[in-house]
């Protein structure tokens, strides 16, 4: 824990709103958060004032202060209700991350209230993230099958071709994987994926795919009131039925962007370290760790690079500074993996990576659907890799386009060329069907063609259809 102070020590001490602060979110920041992260390092150390898009906060880049601030929740809590600046009314009204945050899903919030909501989704997600339990065995089927039609349309065209991996392969993949947890009707084929995929970019259209998709999401919360089946919705209202459908809807959203956005970019940013040659990544891939890869992935381009922010309840010491209560802080996980005296103790030849990095998160608000996450995202690595004997950019890896959020950085997109292997993996192995929990709808077939050929086909597959056409 940081050193506290008297309630008044701030005073001797300049405040953030008085100080003179970079701007975040430049063409640098854009181009290559490291640029700025360093900058910033060498002028203030390892916790600096910056502007977020109009709004000062503190953002901390030393992996020690991460670890403090990240491991003690009672002295850096969540909650928008402890910011000083907010209570005030000093926020800018079209402050762009107000929505976002705003929503006061399970990451966001603090209080008392946070305590019961973690322990349900602890329990809501369990049967999905146990690899013995029936349900998840059946999701792990069901993502392997998605991955595997995702690679067949984008490949049709024939042994070798072409494809944006990011829109045509990671971003849809996760959120196939979350319409299984979300149990839509129709599965995946629900038009809400192609509403929460503009909610993600933050285009012109992001306005009314959000409303769309709140009213989608507490229509679907309604329906599992009234039939509970084997998905996550019907798990946390078991776990938690004091939640409204309005609480519910925001934890349905959270779980749908967050493991969207989260997975598509672990798994694109892996295929780019491996394709373009990182010895240690290849190397734990060619002996099937997958795990391993991605481990080492996040810890040079972690998915989500910033944490939302937490606000001190009294004035603490935190680097060079004093940071008063109630200021914003912002935990960067990029910056922290970056900080030379973290980074001189990791030892790239090692067999096996550290686990100390903070891409999940650290101390009690830990992602709680890491374990989900992972999971999906080496599904979808593992069949990309099995199923492509030949990947190789399309376009040097300095020119690929990145799209940097305030939390999130990963690739707009990205493109190669393929070679399809010589042995072509069957979506799901042949065999009986997968027994499915009572309640939870058919087994998945053996041959998953047959419910292939008589399934509808949702907006979001049309749209990928429409992709590999006009290639």
């Amino acid at each position: 824990m940081g050193v506290q102070l008297n309630s008044d020590s701030a005073a001797g001490h300049e405040s953030l709103e008085s100080m003179s602060l970079e701007p975040l979110m430049t063409r640098d920041y854009e181009r290559d958060p490291a640029i700025v992260y360093e900058r910033l390092r060498r002028a203030h150390g390892p916790v600096a004032p910056v502007d977020l898009l109009g709004v000062p906060v503190w953002l901390v880049l030393g992996y020690e202060e991460s670890l403090e601030v990240l491991r003690d929740d009672h002295a850096w809590p969540k909650g928008l209700e402890n910011w000083r600046a907010r209570r005030e009314g000093r926020l800018p009204a079209d402050w762009p991350l107000a929505p976002s945050l705003d929503v006061n899903h399970v990451l966001i919030q603090g209080g008392e209230g946070y305590r019961g909501l973690k322990v349900a989704w602890d329990t809501a997600l369990r049967p999905f993230q146990d690899p013995r339990h029936p349900v998840a065995k059946q999701l792990k089927a069901k993502i392997t099958r998605d991955a595997d039609e995702l690679i067949t349309l984008f490949t049709q065209g024939g042994r070798t071709g072409w494809a944006d991996l990011s829109a045509q392969f990671s971003r849809p993949l996760p959120l196939m994987v979350a319409s299984h947890l979300l149990g839509f009707p129709g599965s995946q084929h629900d038009d809400a994926l192609m509403d929460m995929w503009r909610v993600l970019d933050a285009g012109p259209d992001a306005g009314p795919a959000l409303e769309r998709l709140l009213a989608t999401l507490s229509e679907l919360g309604e329906s599992k009131m009234r039939e509970p089946g084997n998905d996550f919705p019907s798990y946390l209202l078991a776990s938690h039925p004091g939640l409204s459908i309005e609480e519910l809807s925001r934890e349905l959203m959270m779980l749908l962007g967050m493991t969207s956005d989260h997975v598509g970019i672990l798994i694109s940013n892996t295929v780019v370290e491996v394709i373009t040659g990182n010895l240690p990544a290849s190397a734990s891939l060619s002996a099937g760790l997958i795990r391993e890869t991605m481990n080492r992935v996040v810890m040079q381009k972690p998915p989500l690079i910033n944490f939302v922010p937490r606000f001190p309840l009294t004035d603490m010491k935190l680097g060079d500074y004093v940071i008063a209560a109630g200021d914003p802080v912002w935990v960067s996980v990029g910056a922290a993996h970056a900080d030379p005296a973290f980074a001189a103790k990791v030892c790239p030849e090692s067999t096996i990576s550290t686990r100390a990095h903070l891409s999940w998160g650290a101390g009690p608000r830990q992602c709680p659907a890491r374990e989900l996450a992972g999971g999906a995202a080496a599904i979808g690595v593992s069949r990309l890799f099995e199923r492509l004997s030949g990947l190789e950019l399309s376009l040097p890896v300095d020119q690929l386009p990145w799209r940097s959020s305030p939390f999130m950085r990963g690739l707009r997109s990205l493109p190669v060329r393929y070679t399809l292997s010589d042995a072509q993996a069957l979506p799901v192995p042949p065999g009986p069907p997968l027994p499915a929990p009572a309640g939870s709808g058919p087994a998945i077939p053996a041959n998953p063609g047959d419910e292939a050929a008589v399934r509808p086909r949702s907006s979001l597959w049309r749209y990928l259809a429409g992709l590999v056409r006009g290639r």
